[in-house]
């Protein structure tokens, strides 16, 4: 027992790996930063020119100023932040959006608006966030038959709602 307890503190303890990103900023607010030890988003501002305002269902590209690197083997996904979802019914379309190492052009956020009424996006205004990622590559192998399962071909909704 006390070699499972040693093995588990170990896990436990491990730091996270704090990776670099270089970025260059042509906007002019400041880079993302993470708002608390614990976050695992980065807020990521508008960089407009003009207030842009989003019509009930309608959807535009906000850019951001932000150009990057990542590191071969990260992403970085771009979420819908919390508040504005509630509070006005703003997300991002298509959630989480992915952004590759290997893309060098301006980090833009697809937003969309689902509510009822007209939304205002103003310069500055912290508009989704930024999370990076370490992700898998995988190579497919056909085949002519899968292993069995529980849940075999059960698709949407067949584990039921309780």
């Amino acid at each position: 027992m006390d070699i499972i307890r040693y093995f588990c503190t170990l896990i436990i303890l491990q730091p996270y790996t704090m990776i670099q990103v270089r970025v260059i900023n042509k906007g002019h607010h400041p880079l993302p930063a993470y708002a608390t030890p614990q976050s695992a988003g980065m807020d990521l501002r508008a960089n407009i020119d003009a207030p842009v305002t989003l019509r009930p269902m309608e959807r535009k590209l906000i850019p951001t100023g932000l150009f990057m690197a990542l590191p071969e083997g990260y992403e970085a996904q771009v979420r819908p932040r919390s508040g504005l979802a509630l509070k006005h019914g703003i997300t991002v379309l298509n959630s989480p959006g992915t952004i590759d190492a290997d893309y060098r052009g301006e980090v833009m956020v697809l937003l969309v608006n689902l509510s009822a009424d007209d939304f205002t996006v103003n310069d500055g205004e912290r508009i989704a966030q930024m999370v990076i990622a370490r992700h898998e590559t995988a190579t497919f192998v056909e085949t002519d038959e899968l292993d069995a399962t529980e849940r075999g071909a059960g698709g949407y909704g067949h584990t039921g709602v309780e």
